[in-house]
């Protein structure tokens, strides 16, 4: 009997933990405030790893390593940056080793510093750091609730030049160019000339190429590479078709060092059934960290994928559109796709950007969802190119639903009209912390991307929530409610208010002695008998949050 009554009392005790759990406060991606930036262009923490494997010819403008790499990311994280910008995702361009050579092409020479041009997946870029510097900086993010996101690449490798040979024809085709008109010519084709594509829909078992086995062995770590490829490949029984060893190789990086998820790169660029897969081998690779570091384990979230369908837009729903045939991405391997509609979308007045997006994300995009931008990598027409619109943009991007994110610079206003670069270069200066420090008019923007940001990251329900317009004496209101298990969020924003006095009738959101915290100006209230709350500030934004 007493035993009994230990193991009932243990099993109670077990519940309420449970319980206690279940009512916290969530990490839902569905709500991410995500900090995407360039690797060499963020901060150059250790000005050794600059320049290697003899990349020493000058580079058109903006066009070669500046220097950036994972220890300035790490000191960034240490300083609370990207904690004090209310960001709990950070997204990185890939760090694998790129091709060692510039092409020579109509914008003058160009490095693989973005880290779009892999030469070997298997290892980082000395230039961007190493496998103990991103240790680091995984551990480091972690402990401060910062999931961090690499960037895979699986449609391509780098550009052949004088000393970086094409993988051989069992991995690549180098033609025909795609010309985008159907479904055929946008898979099955080179994206640009001399960017080899991989067989991405060949299931053909092929050898690891000679120049992969040859530099394996010259870093004394060929006998382990294939070790963990013949086990991999007995593992899942998946045939060694090029795409599957690079899966393998990206996979690495979540069961290593327990990254949370991928950006996925040129998605709409391979079947789609590759990115299922992918998104399997991934979680596998997920579930496996976490057997192996308990201690470590953040939360249950699955792994997390969002893919760069070019073009797709949330306005499409969940089927993007090749002219001859539609494609589900989401239900080939994604929780989430990058918006391109956002920009354009940001054009319009409040209410009708976030009553529409809730009622998509609610609705046809239940469970699944979207990444807003209005600035990139690549994206040479963006929301506010010459800065002009700066507070405009964060409170857009950051109050939307959906996932908002932050491309390094905006909290800066980055100058994104670079003299001298052409092209997608102009997108990528280096960050200007000198602004940061010096300017008031940069530390004032700032200031709001950290208000606007922590009470993202503090309330799940703002991009995860459903939206309500409150509509109150003429003063722009709205609420957001998010439900999980056993867990509850609302919270009441104004836009463009008065100055001084400012009064809201919460429709019920909440009761009568709820106390209120204004998380832009810090000031407090209570909710009055008649549902009412009354506030007095300087600023024209208030993000009400119960107390």
């Amino acid at each position: 009997m007493k035993k009994y009554l230990f193991l009932l009392l243990i099993g109670l005790l077990s519940s309420c933990s449970a319980l206690k759990n279940t009512s916290e406060k969530p990490f839902v991606w569905e709500g991410a405030n995500v900090y995407f930036l360039l690797t060499d262009r963020f901060k150059n923490g250790n000005p050794d790893n600059d320049v290697n494997f003899n990349r020493t010819e000058k580079a058109a403008v903006l066009r070669g390593f500046e220097g950036g790499d994972l220890r300035g990311i790490i000191q960034k994280i240490d300083e609370n940056y990207f904690t004090d910008l209310g960001v709990n995702a950070i997204w990185m361009t890939p760090l694998v080793e790129q091709i060692h050579g510039a092409t020579d092409e109509g914008t003058g020479k160009t490095y693989g510093f973005h880290g779009y041009w892999a030469k070997d997946w298997t290892a980082l870029d000395p230039n961007f750091g190493t496998k103990a510097d991103l240790q680091e900086l995984v551990e480091k993010a972690h402990k401060k609730g910062i999931r961090i996101v690499l960037d895979a690449v699986i449609n391509h490798t780098g550009p052949v030049t004088t000393v970086d040979a094409a993988y051989p024809n069992s991995w690549v085709r180098t033609s025909p160019t795609c010309t985008y008109n159907n479904y055929q010519n946008t898979t099955a084709c080179t994206l640009v000339a001399n960017l080899p594509d991989i067989l991405t829909e060949s299931d053909q078992p092929v050898e690891l190429p000679q120049m992969l086995v040859e530099k394996w062995k010259k870093e004394g770590r060929y006998e382990a590479e294939m070790k963990s490829l013949d086990e991999f490949f007995a593992r899942t029984g998946y045939p060694r078709g090029p795409k599957y060893y690079i899966m393998k190789w990206l996979a690495d990086y979540v069961e290593d060092y327990g990254i949370d998820g991928y950006r996925v790169d040129t998605v709409k660029h391979t079947n789609e059934d590759v990115w299922k897969d992918f998104q399997k081998v991934c979680q596998e690779a997920f579930d496996i960290y976490k057997r192996k570091n308990p201690e470590k384990v953040l939360d249950n979230n699955l792994f997390f994928t969002v893919g760069e369908v070019y073009g797709y837009g949330i306005s499409q729903k969940q089927d993007y559109n090749f002219g001859d045939k539609k494609v589900n991405y989401y239900q080939n391997g994604f929780k989430s796709l990058i918006n391109f509609d956002f920009k354009g979308d940001a054009n319009k007045p409040y209410e009708e950007l976030f009553s529409n997006y809730s009622n998509l994300l609610n609705g046809d995009l239940n469970g699944k969802t979207v990444m807003n931008y209005l600035t990139s990598h690549d994206d040479g027409s963006p929301f506010d190119k010459d800065r002009k619109r700066t507070f405009e943009a964060a409170t857009k991007l950051i109050l939307t639903p959906g996932i908002s994110q932050i491309y390094y610079g905006d909290e800066s206003a980055r100058d994104l009209t670079i003299e001298g670069a052409e092209g997608d270069a102009t997108l990528r200066s280096n960050m200007n912390w000198n602004d940061l420090q010096n300017n008031a008019a940069t530390q004032k923007l700032e200031e709001h991307y950290q208000k606007l940001g922590k009470f993202r990251a503090d309330h799940p329900a703002v991009g995860a929530g459903v939206h309500k317009n409150l509509e109150n004496n003429a003063q722009y209101w709205f609420s957001r409610s998010f439900t999980k298990d056993n867990f509850t969020d609302k919270v009441v924003v104004g836009l463009d208010l008065p100055k001084g006095e400012k009064m809201v009738n919460l429709g019920g959101i909440f009761p009568a002695g709820t106390k209120l915290r204004d998380a832009y100006s810090g000031e407090t209230t209570v909710v009055s008998k008649d549902n009412s709350a009354k506030i007095s500030s300087d600023s024209t934004i208030v993000l009400f949050e119960k107390i």
